[in-house]
Order: structure tokens, then sequence, then C-alpha cells
């Protein structure tokens, strides 16, 4: 069903035009420098960390064998190449210099500090494969699973869109690239939730409450990362957009996530300061 859902949002980021973008991109009085600072570094972000989820599902792929998962895997793959092709879609419309785009997980603190955290912990499954039958490979599989469909898709590609979209009058055909990508991420966290509770089913001896405390404390140290991120693009808040407000919605994002595996931690007092 989500691989037919997928199926039927198909895009591409040429059919979006982005002619008020450009105009207002060269008009100072429309996009200030704090706002294009904010545009470049969500850009930088996705640019590198698309790369990686699509990375990461080649390395899933040959531990997940059911053949129906697999279909919509190899949806993904094509997705995550999709909206790389977004980003330099978006670059070239701006004249954006791709490099200074694509190297911000290494030139900008706040994005290599959550790089460095995603790769620090699939690093094991990434660079050796595991025994799928033995407790210790299963648990490195669900790690992998849970930071990059939990952690990565889940929590820190919330906040990049809640920053862009907060823009979408100003650049309407960027909004609307990243309302696809969001629609596509959605089916992507439900996919993976989907896939991370089955295997508990299946390995109820590996998911304990030591492994379940392990990636609840994962998801803390994202939303901890995300806010410094956003302090980081934010220095001086845009209209209707500050670092503060993004304390309250990355915990009400975890706790979305949270709630959908069942896991017990919960943030108090959540809600979502963003309309759109």
């Amino acid at each position: 069903d989500l691989y037919k859902k997928g199926k039927n949002n198909n895009w591409t980021p040429e059919e979006v035009p982005m002619v008020k973008d450009i105009q207002n991109w060269r008009d100072s009085n429309m996009i200030s420098d704090d706002e294009k600072l904010l545009i470049k570094r969500c850009l930088g972000f996705f640019a590198g960390t698309e790369s990686l989820v699509g990375n990461n599902l080649f390395t899933l792929f040959k531990y997940v064998t059911d053949a129906e998962c697999r279909q919509f895997m190899s949806r993904q793959m094509y997705e995550e190449c999709l909206h790389n092709d977004t980003i330099v879609y978006i670059c070239d419309s701006l004249d954006l210099d791709v490099n200074e785009v694509y190297q911000a997980y290494e030139t900008i603190p706040s994005i290599k500090a959550k790089d460095d955290f995603l790769m620090s912990i699939t690093r094991v499954l990434a660079t050796n494969p595991v025994d799928s039958q033995s407790p210790e490979g299963v648990r490195e599989i669900i790690k992998a699973a849970f930071i990059f469909w939990v952690v990565c898709e889940g929590t820190f590609f919330y906040s990049g869109f809640a920053m862009l979209l907060a823009l979408s009058e100003k650049i309407p055909g960027i909004a609307e690239q990243i309302q696809y990508t969001l629609r596509d991420e959605s089916l992507h966290i439900e996919f993976g939730v989907k896939l991370l509770n089955t295997i508990r089913e299946q390995h109820p001896d590996v998911w304990d409450e030591s492994l379940d405390q392990e990636l609840t404390g994962y998801l803390i140290k994202a939303v901890e990362l995300e806010i410094q991120y956003a302090k980081d693009v934010l220095p001086n808040g845009i209209l209707g957009l500050n670092a503060d407000m993004f304390v309250n919605y990355m915990q009400f994002i975890a706790n979305r996530r949270l709630a959908a595996l069942n896991m017990s931690h919960r943030y108090a007092d959540t809600s979502n300061p963003f309309p759109w």
C-alpha cells in the first residue's frame, strides 16, 4: 500500500516554476540576508543528508528479505535521488554555488555535528556485514533503521521543512518542492515505523529495556542537536520564526515518533508552534 501511494506521488522538480523565487532572491527588499542564510543552510543540510539516507538504504536492503518491503525501499532509493536532484535544481535556479551548498556538512559546525552523530551510530553496519540471525546483528540493524527513518528523516528533516515553509510566500517554487518532499518523507517514516515495530515483534529478546533506553537517548540527543542548529541558522529570527520556537517544535515531533513506536519517554507540555 505504501509503495502504491509513493508511486501515485510521482513528481519532478523541473515541473515547478521558479520565476517568482528568482525575482524575489534578487530583490533584497523581498528576501533579507538572514532569510537567504536560512535557505542556504537548509539546502546544505538536505543536500548531504539525503545522500546519507540513500546509502543507508543500500546497506539495510540486504538484511530486509520481505519482497514488499524491498519494493518500497527501492522506490525510496529513487526518491532520495529525486530529492538531491531538487537541491541542484534550486541551486541552479538561484545561481547558488552548488559546491558550497553540498560542502555544508564539512564547513558548517551545527550541520557537521548532526551528520557526525548519524554516522557514529550506523558506522558499524555501514562498514562491516553483520549476522542478521544473531542478537548483536539484529541490534545493529534496528539502530541503523531507527537512526535514519526516525531520527534523520523523522526529526531532523522536519526542522528544515518548518523553516522553508515559513517563507512560502517569498519562495513559492521552493516551498512547492518542499511540500512534495514532505509528502514523500511522510511515507518513508510510516514505512520505517512499521518495519521497526515488526522487527520488535519478531525479536522481543533483542528490543529489550536496554535497547529502548539507548534508542530514546539517540532521539533526545537529536532534539538537542536540532535546537542548536536552529540557533545557528536563526541568530536574529525572521518574521514569524525564531530559534526558541524550535525547542517546543522538536520536542513535539519527537513525541510523535516515540508514540508511534510505543516507547515510554515523552517530553512534557509540548505543542506545535507552526500553523503551517
